[in-house]
């Protein structure tokens, strides 16, 4: 490290259920770049228990652990941030302490364009806290939060989804002309339910995902006061979902076809080391000549190499793999498991363990046998029992991943090269007659009304409320601009 660091401390707050904690953001520069960090107090504690009795000398102090009252308090928040900022000035300003590898980890000098992006995910850690260091630390997803892109760019057109967080909408860009689908998500919501991390992770895997045939496209994401704006690719020829509720199960043939999409999206996530962790039919969209489009990647989880593993408990019960359920760790083939549940339900009209009793489903996934009746082909109860292994270690796709499923006998029809061009014809149309054909969506969404809201920010004076600040803080770098876009 050449150049002398820089730091500053701000503060900020964040939520957990019922918990309140006080989390720090901590400015770092350094020979002209910055970045921030999230550090909440215990961690400056661990971290000065450690440097003081390496450096006995130094006369390191960090502000008091405790005091009588409330220790929110804004006056108190105030004074130990003014500690804290003494604190890193004085680890910056010795040679020898800043150069020490707990510093330099604490304050991620050696990588801070990667910082976080290896570690694992505990959704809630063993001891209850909810909110870690990997939860507080955004990945800093973008070089900067200014953006050619607003609200006030697009027509809000029709309400073609809902969520938790917000809203799916249907918008047209003002001078491109061009129908975008925009997910417009409210930030409070997001961190009142302790979410952050699965939101940043969607938008740096949808950034990630934008050359793929079978997988949704992110164009822009961008920010206000109180919104998150993903503006992606718009699908409008249904959910799977939907289609297999209309038709109760598919002909092999076209759950092949589906299948085989599907397995090449995944297999593309997972060369990406991302483990996409929720395959069911809601999240599988058809496109207006019948593809296959993967969407929603807020349970991906990123950085799994081979043989990597991760165990947070995340998912759709009636996809879950036995080893998710057991909380054991689990690896890439979690999704293979899943591929096979949605093949099994394309073919046979419900998911392969399900029942209406979660607790004996659960328990069906454990333990009962997988049946299979004869109404579908040799090959394909061969690769159902393949990717439904209860056993991961044996399971279709353990030890080659996506390789194991492309060249199964089942996909023996299918030309791969072909299928990833697009070139292979759906086994049908959902027969869209443009652009504003929204058949395929739910009516209940669609007849209600755009909110007056949703192209709107917060007034300008909420940018000085804690909460505003807040959320600036914790979501910084979710926005994205293509560079020729960029007003740099």
């Amino acid at each position: 490290m050449s150049a002398k660091a820089q730091v500053a401390i701000s503060d900020t707050e964040t939520w957990e259920k019922d918990k309140r904690f006080t989390v720090y953001k901590v400015l770092v520069s350094v020979g002209g770049k910055k970045w921030f960090i999230f550090r909440r107090y215990a961690e400056f504690n661990a971290l000065y228990d450690k440097l003081k009795k390496i450096f006995p000398k130094a006369g390191l102090k960090l502000p008091g652990k405790k005091i009588f009252g409330n220790n929110l308090a804004p006056d108190f928040v105030k004074q130990r941030r003014e500690g804290l900022h003494s604190f890193v000035q004085k680890l910056v300003s010795d040679p020898k302490i800043c150069h020490h590898p707990e510093v330099k980890l604490f304050l991620s000098l050696d990588n801070p364009k990667t910082q976080g992006s290896k570690e694992e995910d505990e959704d809630i850690n063993e001891n209850g806290d909810g909110l870690t260091d990997k939860d507080a630390n955004p990945v800093n997803l973008g070089p900067s939060e200014r953006t050619g892109v607003r609200p006030s760019d697009f027509e809000f057109l029709k309400v073609i989804g809902k969520g938790s967080f917000g809203k799916v909408l249907l918008a047209k860009h003002k001078t491109e002309s061009t129908i975008f689908a925009v997910k417009v998500l409210q930030k409070q919501a997001i961190m009142k339910r302790n979410e952050v991390k699965h939101i940043m992770a969607e938008r740096n895997v949808l950034l990630k995902n934008i050359k793929h045939p079978f997988l949704v496209g992110l164009h822009y994401s961008f920010q206000t006061p109180d919104k998150l704006y993903f503006v992606l690719d718009y699908v409008n020829g249904g959910e799977l979902f939907f289609h297999l509720q209309k038709e109760r199960y598919f002909a092999e043939p076209r759950a092949k076809f589906y299948a085989a999409e599907m397995a090449s999206a995944i297999g593309y996530l997972h060369s990406l080391n991302i483990i996409y962790r929720d395959l069911k039919p809601e999240n599988i969209l058809l496109d207006s000549q019948g593809h296959v489009v993967l969407t929603d990647f807020g349970l991906c989880k990123e950085g799994i190499e081979e043989y990597g593993t991760t165990s947070t408990f995340c998912g759709t019960p009636e996809y879950l793999a036995p080893e998710v359920l057991r909380k054991q760790p689990y690896d890439k083939t979690v999704d293979w498991w899943c591929l096979g549940a949605v093949l099994y339900e394309m073919m046979y009209g419900l998911p392969p363990f399900y029942s209406r009793d979660t607790a004996e489903m659960y328990d069906n996934i454990l333990y009962k046998p997988l049946r299979l009746r004869t109404n579908v082909s040799f090959q394909a109860r061969q690769i159902l029992e393949g990717l439904l292994q209860k056993d991961k270690s044996i399971r279709l796709g353990c030890r080659q991943d996506f390789q194991e499923i492309k060249f199964h006998e089942f996909f023996a029809s299918i030309n791969w090269a072909k299928l990833d061009s697009r070139g292979i014809t759906p086994p049908y149309n959902p027969n869209v007659s443009n652009e504003m054909d929204l058949k395929h969506f739910d009516p209940e969404f669609v007849r209600e009304p755009v909110p007056a809201s949703v192209g709107k920010s917060a007034d300008s004076s909420a940018l000085i409320s804690a909460s505003v600040q807040e959320t600036d803080a914790v979501f910084e770098g979710f926005t994205y601009v293509p560079p020729a876009f960029d007003e740099d």
